[in-house]
């Protein structure tokens, strides 16, 4: 049995932080500071007017301060001990840790709102119109200024953005981008295929009209210069490459078939972004502002609506809708923090194309575990059955297109 590891030099380093986590954490200290200056100007100002709907709602923003302040930490903590070797993966689920412990404050956030608007309904009590409406338009406006600074000015992490590099692809396999090329003999499609196979260019033309072989190759040419030229065989109905494509396919290639010429360009499509590129930490500091600012902006129509109408329902009625849309994103945040934290595969097409590359040439995937470190990176285990003199090193190579795989460990056994 050999035991052997991909993607690990002698001093490997585990350092799984997300591309933006600087810019990131510096954010969130912004917004933090934003929020304990508003809160202070609110209790020193409710103070000296007597009035103590402003007191409470200063109150009210030491809360949101302190949640934010949870993220700000997480983000300082990673960086700090981010080469510490007693976390043996390194610290890049801190900020999923960071997630979910904001998710379940907003979820006991949401009972509260929601136990309080209930009560409020069945019992109403005397609204300060004049006060309410200017305090919750300035906690709305607070709440999108620091929404604005949490994603950067307009680039939004909420979605999850982060760079996913779970895959270097955002569509299956099984086929590269396609080109048909008008020769004269008819329109001939020129392809990468490497479904379940190593990538090799195929030549494919209508009523199997296939140029002969020897009168046929492609050569690429990379961005920086490098040249390949790939000879081609005749298979059943098509010509194929007899030699790989190594990885990225990002290059213009050359077809000549007899005397005729044709150019075209292969890309390589940008990283999917998805639950494994997903900053979770940022992710759960922009639900909690945006949450805020949604109860805000229902707060701010409940009163419109109770102070021009004689409607005082409508002020805990809106309560409970924010109650309600502050859970929903909390759940959301919990069920996908929480399934990081437990380890959960994050991609299942990602590790079916895996077990199919190193699967390829007859060789049997018998256990493959894969999971997230940290933002845009994935840590896998692979143990290969095989009958050929092969070594981690071949397997290496066959997986290196995966390009989310930060941390790879291969054991193969020689049946």
């Amino acid at each position: 049995m050999t035991i052997g590891k991909t993607g690990a030099a002698p001093a490997h380093a585990h350092v799984f932080l997300g591309p933006d986590h600087a810019k990131s954490e510096r954010r969130t200290w912004a917004v933090i500071w934003l929020c304990a200056a508003m809160m202070i100007g609110e209790i020193v100002g409710g103070l000296m007017f007597g009035s103590i709907a402003l007191v409470a709602d200063g109150l009210h923003m030491s809360t949101h301060a302190g949640a934010l302040l949870l993220a700000a930490l997480a983000y300082t903590y990673a960086r700090k001990y981010a080469n510490d070797a007693r976390f043996t993966f390194g610290t890049g689920k801190l900020g999923d840790l960071a997630g979910f412990s904001s998710a379940v404050i907003l979820a006991m956030i949401a009972l509260l709102i929601g136990y309080e608007a209930v009560s409020r309904l069945f019992a109403p009590v005397p609204i300060h119109f004049g006060e309410a409406i200017p305090i919750a338009c300035l906690g709305l406006a607070v709440n999108v200024a620091s929404a604005w600074l949490l994603s950067g000015g307009g680039h939004s992490h909420g979605s999850g953005h982060s760079h996913s590099h779970g895959h270097a692809h955002d569509h299956p396999h099984d086929h590269d981008e396609a080109h048909e090329l008008a020769t004269g003999i008819g329109p001939v499609v020129l392809e990468i295929f490497e479904a379940g196979v190593p990538p090799r260019f195929r030549l494919r033309a209508p009523a199997g009209l296939t140029p002969a072989a020897p009168a046929v190759f492609i050569e690429t040419v990379r961005p920086d210069g490098a040249r390949q030229l790939f000879a081609m065989r005749q298979q059943a109905g098509y010509l194929e490459s007899i030699e790989e494509i190594p990885e990225p396919h990002a290059f213009a290639a050359h077809a000549r078939l007899g005397e005729e010429v044709f150019t075209v360009a292969f890309e390589e499509p940008e990283p999917a972004q998805g639950a494994a590129g997903r900053d979770n930490n940022m992710r759960a500091a922009i639900v909690h502002v945006m949450a805020d600012a949604a109860v805000s902006v229902l707060v701010i129509v409940g009163l419109l609506l109770a102070r021009a109408f004689g409607w005082l329902w409508m002020d805990p009625l809106a309560g409970i809708v924010g109650a309600l849309v502050i859970a929903s994103w909390s759940l959301a945040l919990i069920r996908d923090t929480g399934a990081i934290l437990l380890d959960i595969c994050p991609d299942s097409r990602m590790a079916a194309q895996m077990r199919e590359a190193i699967e390829g040439e007859g060789d049997r995937c018998a256990d493959l575990h894969l999971w997230r470190l940290g933002p845009g990176h994935l840590g896998a285990i692979f143990r290969v059955t095989t009958g050929q003199g092969r070594d981690a090193e071949y397997y290496r190579a066959r997986l290196a297109r995966f390009r989310g795989l930060s941390h790879v460990t291969i054991e193969v056994d020689r049946g």
